[in-house]
């Protein structure tokens, strides 16, 4: 199985295609949503194909809802395979997090408590979508903005034993990372450093919106619409310097810059990539 390149990749936006393809050296990857693509044709297949022959590519789910009390819906995951069979992506990744109930999408990923039950019901679900993808995939840490009090597992520690059960990979996204442990008042490198870097194979970055609750206390949201901040800027070194160059995405969903802003994220992203791996080779 081929796998993503350890540089760094952008996350396709129509309005940019024309521009990837003008590129001679473009992004090293790019990475669609899979239910964008789940219709049988048009437009946004024609143009993931042309980008399919030149890039290489991660599909990233946010509909499954791996962290649901109820069955995996199976048209989803049926739909899910017709993708990743059609194109043959080099990475599938999805969140840990759920999204529906009682045969509702709220259209969110929203977080649950890391119990010794979720723990099962969550590498259940990755069991039965690696089977029906034939396929291993990888698994987000999601960005959080409360703790459960039923909460016994820390996320590294839960993500860490989902890793080994299924034998999934991790995808860490360092935003994310950053949003929780300063929603959380935590320190960030500390919970990096216990994060179970060794089971990561891929990177998320992207930008995130500061405010305060009406309390007055510091609130960060995954917004997902600026560049990336310097504090996750410096969060990525660090993590680098333990595990070297990782593929690593730039993600901008909304506010949608023009194709220059998007490049130049991905160019700062690929010098520390560069950085990382000639220190390793030092």
């Amino acid at each position: 199985m081929r796998h993503l390149p350890p540089d760094a990749g952008i996350g396709f936006k129509p309005q940019h295609f024309d521009a990837l393809l003008a590129e001679s050296a473009p992004a090293r990857f790019v990475e669609v949503h899979a239910e964008n693509y789940m219709g049988a044709g048009g437009p946004p297949h024609a143009r993931l194909t042309a980008l399919r022959e030149r890039l290489a590519l991660s599909i990233h789910g946010v509909g499954l809802s791996i962290g649901g009390t109820e069955a995996l819906d199976r048209e989803h995951l049926v739909r899910l395979r017709v993708l990743c069979d059609r194109y043959q992506p080099e990475s599938f990744s999805e969140h840990l997090a759920w999204s529906t109930h009682g045969g509702v999408f709220f259209n969110d990923l929203l977080p649950l408590p890391y119990t010794p039950t979720t723990l099962t019901t969550v590498c259940r679900h990755i069991d039965q979508v690696q089977a029906m993808l034939a396929r291993p995939m990888l698994l987000e840490n999601p960005a959080t903005y409360l703790r459960f009090e039923a909460s016994e597992i820390p996320e590294s520690e839960f993500l860490a034993e989902v890793a080994r059960r299924t034998g999934c990979g991790l995808l860490l996204d360092i935003n994310n990372a950053y949003v929780s442990c300063v929603n959380a008042v935590a320190d960030p490198l500390t919970c990096l450093d216990g994060f179970p870097l060794a089971s990561v194979r891929q990177i998320h970055l992207a930008g995130h919106h500061a405010g305060r609750d009406d309390t007055g206390v510091p609130l960060l949201i995954d917004a997902h619409g600026s560049p990336v901040a310097d504090p996750v800027w410096s969060l990525f070194e660090h993590v680098l310097a333990r595990t070297g160059p990782l593929p690593t995405l730039i993600e901008w969903d909304n506010d949608v810059p023009d194709w220059p802003v998007l490049r130049a994220e991905a160019e700062a992203a690929q010098r520390r990539l560069d950085a990382a791996r000639r220190a390793a080779a030092a």
